[in-house]
């Protein structure tokens, strides 16, 4: 946590929160950010169980499940690619840059794992061509895997929420900007009567 050559004055609990944390002579900022470091790991490691019975909770109540490791994703991916080449406006590069979009999941996942994220989604998208729908990054041997098989499940409710808070999010960011670059919002000159800097006061 410190150094060998810092002494610690003392070790206090908290007996609420069941947190260890050692305040260190002479090293205010260090005491501070071990203890905030050992603040946050404790309430990871709280949050983290309630969060799998959560899920297990809602995969019991909804019954749809479909596949995790980013394998519906990319699956929704694919199918985005190939609708976009059937519109011929601009809504096919809104349609491709959401199925772009949708391959950050599985490319985190490799980024968590220290895979290499691009050979493992070019595999990907060469397997959910070729029919595979449910294939997803398989963590534990550092390629690809029918996580379906595998028992890697999500409840499909979790992704339904996910992609449409995700996707209304982006369309509030967009109409927003929009509003901003609209030039019949304003001019770009001053308004009438206004007085510009170093013209003195009116009179």
């Amino acid at each position: 946590m410190c150094s060998a050559d810092v002494n610690c004055l003392e070790r206090s609990r908290w007996v609420e929160r069941g947190i260890t944390y050692s305040p260190v002579a002479l090293k205010p900022r260090l005491a501070l950010s071990s203890c905030e470091a050992e603040l946050n790991c404790s309430l990871k490691k709280q949050k983290d169980p309630h969060d799998a019975i959560m899920i297990v909770r809602r995969a019991i109540k909804n019954d749809a499940v479909v596949a995790g490791g980013g394998a519906i994703e990319m699956e929704l991916s694919k199918f985005l690619r190939d609708y976009s080449r059937s519109i011929a406006g601009k809504e096919q590069l809104l349609i491709g840059a959401m199925a772009r979009a949708l391959e950050i999941i599985p490319r985190q996942l490799c980024d968590n794992a220290g895979f290499d994220a691009t050979n493992i989604l070019n595999k990907l998208r060469q397997r959910h061509f070729q029919g595979g729908m449910w294939y997803g990054v398989d963590i534990n041997n550092e390629d690809i895997a029918d996580n379906f098989e595998a028992f890697v499940w999500e409840p499909s409710v979790v992704k339904i929420n996910a992609i449409t808070a995700a996707t209304e999010a982006a369309c509030l960011i967009l109409s927003v900007d929009e509003t901003v670059k609209n030039p019949k919002s304003g001019g770009d000159g001053p308004p009438p009567g206004a007085m510009g800097r170093g013209r003195g006061r009116p009179r």
